[in-house]
């Protein structure tokens, strides 16, 4: 099991750009698998991106391909979400989340981790 605290979270202008950290504390090597979920007011469950931290294979949802990237640093225990041109569709709360697998963009549900999340609203 980990602990994962989120920030970086806040409000931006259509347009802009933000990067969320999410560093893992506790048992970080027993969770391979790190990433973010957004869940907007109203609507389900989104998986953003995911990384594998041993081999840095990253994942991303189709719809953020270009404007999201996923990075970690291992000796951190820290993963880093890069956002840019961001549009108001994009206000959610992103959490991160970790677990011994990812499918795709998703942290494998079964026994994941996740931290309390950090409010990304973007502005027309």
């Amino acid at each position: 099991q980990v602990q994962l605290e989120e920030s970086g979270g806040g409000s931006v202008q259509a347009g802009g750009s933000l990067t969320l950290s999410c560093s893992a504390s506790g048992n970080p090597s027993s969770r391979n698998c790190l990433g973010w979920f957004r869940q907007a007011a109203g609507k389900k469950r989104e998986g953003v991106a995911t990384v594998y931290m041993i081999s840095g294979v990253t994942r991303y949802a189709d719809s953020l391909k270009g404007r999201f990237t996923l990075y970690r640093d291992t000796e951190k225990n820290t993963v880093y979400l890069e956002m840019s041109s961001l549009k108001p569709e994009d206000t959610a709360m992103y959490y991160c989340a970790a677990n011994t697998y990812c499918i795709g963009a998703e942290v494998g549900a079964d026994g994941r981790d996740e931290g309390q999340g950090t409010q990304v609203t973007v502005t027309s």
